[in-house]
């Protein structure tokens, strides 16, 4: 009983404070957007509904009833919108457009083919960027090594990378591969556990495009508390946002300079928001830099301005140019050596590289013995030692945090198949270990068999 009052008391407070970042507008005006754009965007539901009520407007465009019956007011008024007879006793009025609505909502879409939630003005969206930047996150040192604490990570590498969070700076993440690189950047974003407003939408100039992306942004169920008041959620925060989890933007191999671009569709008249503008209030992890379709020189100089000036100036396909907030903590994980991925001039400009060694022995046995409880494998220590002196120091091999997994992996491959999938040996240690590394790294011109 009192866990449910706790949280229910948590989430009354986290209503006030979204309403008080970003009231609810109960006018035309308060939106920050025309009455005409408006009543475009109401026109052009209609139109693919055929018949709508107040309510279902409400939800539709997410802004409050009495903004929906200003407009359909003044659509009445241009004779655009007719009133429906009621189908039945105590339902609600159902609204559809006149053959003149049908025109104008045509010659709407024709401009633009958004169908979707009212957007937020691009000033209102700069405004709450600002206000819930993820640089006034505080990443601690409890918070860090908590986060942690499942994961075999040197303790220095650790206070590395939070105070590299806090700085408000990018990144650059480099070392070998297989060194837990792409593993550890995707752990960080448990460091970023408050929430913040995205809107489903932005205008620029009254150009929608679309943000809200639900394979970036999680939703977080703020009002599914059922015992809050109901005048809260009256006079609550813009429904035009979503409360969500800080974003999280992972690009790797397949990233062009076109997706760090607004994207428009010609034949839906559609604007989609770029990747960095996603990761808004959140980070933005960019993998295997240096294996993208384009040069690593290319890319690395988009983000100068971005970096230097926290603005990123995009533009529109009517050669409409605007700047947005870059409030982005940017990631850039690389198995290469960052000097051959950028001159001196730009890597001063990132704050913190960071160096992700080989392993030790100790370590190494460490995830070894994880991997093993977790496949239910059984390992005496003298088949580990065995491994180590008989693969490792002969081969003069380093240990890299992927191998536990990649060789208990192949190891127990081979036991199901032999019908003994929790016992490991020395001949599956061997096999899995031949298996993984011989035809990897055959030399060219050597055979692959002998005899």
């Amino acid at each position: 009983m009192s866990d449910s009052s706790n949280t229910t008391a948590l989430s009354l407070d986290t209503m006030t404070s979204l309403a008080d970042l970003a009231p609810k507008p109960k006018t035309i005006e308060d939106t920050g957007l025309s009455k005409l754009f408006l009543s475009e965007l109401l026109s052009k539901h209609l139109y693919d509904s055929g018949a709508l009520t107040i309510s279902e407007l409400v939800k539709r465009l997410t802004i409050p009833g009495s903004v929906i019956e200003e407009l359909l007011s003044y659509l009445r008024q241009e004779a655009r919108l007719e009133v429906l007879p009621k189908l039945g006793r105590g339902q609600e009025l159902h609204y559809s457009l006149t053959d003149l609505g049908r025109v104008a909502a045509f010659d709407a879409l024709n401009k633009s083919g958004y169908i979707g939630p009212a957007p937020v003005p691009l000033a209102f969206y700069e405004q709450i960027v600002l206000a819930q930047s993820v640089h006034d996150t505080q990443i601690t040192h409890e918070l860090t090594h908590s986060a942690f604490k499942d994961v075999v990570i040197k303790d220095s590498l650790l206070d590395q990378l939070g105070p590299a969070l806090n700085s408000g700076r990018s990144i650059v993440i480099y070392g070998p591969s297989g060194t837990g690189k792409t593993y550890i950047s995707q752990r960080l974003t448990g460091l970023l556990t408050d929430q913040c407003l995205i809107p489903h939408a932005i205008s620029v100039n009254e150009t929608v495009i679309q943000l809200f992306d639900p394979l970036v942004h999680k939703v977080l169920p703020a009002n599914a508390d059922s015992k809050a008041p109901s005048l809260l959620f009256k006079s609550g925060y813009d429904t035009r946002f979503q409360l969500c989890q800080r974003p999280i933007v992972i690009s790797g191999g397949e990233l062009t300079l076109d997706m760090l671009e607004v994207q428009y569709d010609n034949s839906t008249h559609l604007y989609r928001a770029p990747l960095q503008v996603k990761a808004n209030n959140g980070m933005f992890i960019i993998d295997d830099m240096g294996r993208q379709r384009v040069s690593p020189a290319d890319l690395f100089n988009r983000w100068i301005v971005p970096m230097e000036e926290k603005i990123d100036h995009l533009s529109l396909g009517n050669g409409h140019n605007f700047e947005i907030p870059f409030n982005v903590i940017l990631v850039f994980s690389t198995n290469i050596n960052p000097l051959e991925l950028g001159d001196m001039a730009f890597l001063r400009r990132i704050g913190h590289k960071i160096y992700f060694d080989t392993l030790d022995q100790a370590d190494f046995t460490a995830i070894w013995n994880q991997v093993c409880e977790e496949k239910q494998i059984t390992c005496s220590p003298e088949l580990l030692s065995y491994l180590f002196e008989n693969h490792y120091q002969r081969e003069h091999r380093s240990m890299l945090p992927c191998h536990p997994r990649d060789l208990l992996g192949i190891a127990q491959d081979k036991a199901m198949y032999l019908g003994t999938p929790t016992t490991l040996t020395r001949e599956l240690l061997d096999w899995a270990w031949d298996s993984y590394f011989v035809k990897l790294e055959q030399q060219e011109g050597q055979p692959i068999l002998n005899g």
